[in-house]
């Protein structure tokens, strides 16, 4: 969250600043008393499939509009969790 704040800064906007604030606007909610892997491994994929969508949505914005930060900063997290559901997907496969 603090490298996206700090892109929000750069581009002169105002970041949300409290976590309240975050939930209150996410898609991902929250969850709890998960006891077993297989629903656990779930809800991140799940959550990664929205980020992972949002993330190319303001991909594309920022491409179209030249900003070079933000496209910078949008695709280095798109290869990460890429990765990270291959790699739990794999997991999965693996149970």
């Amino acid at each position: 969250m603090d490298e996206i704040a700090e892109r929000v800064l750069t581009l002169s906007t105002s970041p949300i600043h409290t976590y309240s604030k975050y939930l209150d606007n996410s898609e991902i909610k929250t969850v709890e008393n998960i006891m077993d892997r297989d629903t656990a491994v779930d809800h991140i994929l799940d959550s990664l499939a929205i980020l992972l969508k949002k993330e190319r949505a303001v991909l594309k914005i920022a491409s179209e509009t030249d900003d070079e930060g933000t496209v910078s900063l949008m695709s280095d997290y798109i290869v990460q969790q890429e990765k990270l559901v291959w790699m739990l997907s794999a997991y999965q496969d693996y149970i």
